[in-house]
């Protein structure tokens, strides 16, 4: 079963338009590396770290999803922690040069570190990094991910979305993305992993407040700070970047998937993810508003 499996996959790989490239890089922070979490050190040694920090994080779990899929892709990394889009524009264009086929672009998680909510330094930061990508290969196809609701800013009294539903930040983040894609033709769409959770927690998956505990059979989507995601958390960001970049549908992986596996995720619930990366992505398919055609 295991290799009708994985010839599956490889011949769905092959009628896949996106997987013709081959080297993918992420630019982004924590939301990336996986802080937090067991993520952050899952195999470095699938992934170019282009900082040397040895981080493997959510690309180490998409190299292990291509893997499994037979799909070769060479995966490269630039995180920071706590920095948006415009720190990697400023300080890292060295690192970030090179003819990519594939940019996943992770902002800061409130989108303006000092201006909770305000998208017009990250639009612009984003549109910047794009251009430059571009004029390096005009084939690139760079891509916003959408990241998403921080309980901490929901919850606790002072937070920018206190008071608001859980629901709400992710969507402001995913708006925001949304209009960076449509004022930049530069950038082609964006990945709405935060809508997964949304979905996730909306299907009684995952437990939608973590402060007033975690209701028993649910997932907890959040580390221990309520901020970061948890491993659970960041396995649904990689199986959404996976189904966008590549085109197949994440359940292909089943739940016998090698990352969620070494990672303690129970197959029950690696298979429930999966379920919700397909729907997500389904809804959010290439001319649904989110992506753009290339």
């Amino acid at each position: 079963m295991h290799l009708y499996r994985s010839a599956l996959l490889a011949a769905l790989a092959l009628l896949a338009s996106p997987a013709s490239a081959k080297t993918i890089l992420f630019v982004g922070n924590s939301f990336t590396f996986g802080g937090g979490s067991a993520v952050r050190i899952y195999h470095p040694d699938y992934v170019t770290d282009l900082n040397d920090e040895h981080i493997g994080g959510v690309p180490a779990l998409f190299a292990t999803f291509a893997r499994e899929a037979g799909l070769d892709w060479q995966v490269s990394l630039e995180t920071s922690p706590g920095r948006d889009l415009a720190f990697h524009y400023a300080d890292k264009q060295r690192e970030l040069a090179g003819k990519w086929d594939v940019v996943m672009l992770q902002g800061f998680s409130t989108l303006d570190p000092a201006r909770p909510g305000d998208p017009t330094r990250h639009i612009q930061a984003a549109a910047e990094l794009a251009a430059m990508f571009r004029a390096q290969n005009p084939q690139v196809r760079v891509e916003l991910v959408s990241t998403w609701s921080r309980a901490d800013l929901t919850f606790r009294p002072g937070g920018h979305w206190y008071g608001k539903p859980i629901t709400r930040m992710a969507q402001d983040i995913d708006a925001a993305n949304a209009l960076a894609v449509r004022r930049n033709p530069d950038i082609v769409g964006t990945v709405p992993v935060g809508l997964a959770w949304n979905r996730a927690i909306q299907a009684g998956l995952a437990d939608d407040n973590p402060y007033d505990g975690i209701a028993f059979g649910k997932i907890d989507l959040w580390t221990w700070d309520q901020y970061h995601a948890s491993v659970e958390g960041y396995y649904l960001s990689a199986l959404m970047i996976f189904g966008r970049v590549t085109g197949l549908d994440p359940r292909t992986l089943g739940e016998t998937e090698l990352a969620g596996n070494a990672l303690g995720i129970a197959p029950v619930w690696i298979k429930a993810l999966q379920n919700i990366a397909a729907e997500e992505l389904s809804a959010t398919r290439p001319g649904s508003g989110n992506e753009k055609g290339r």
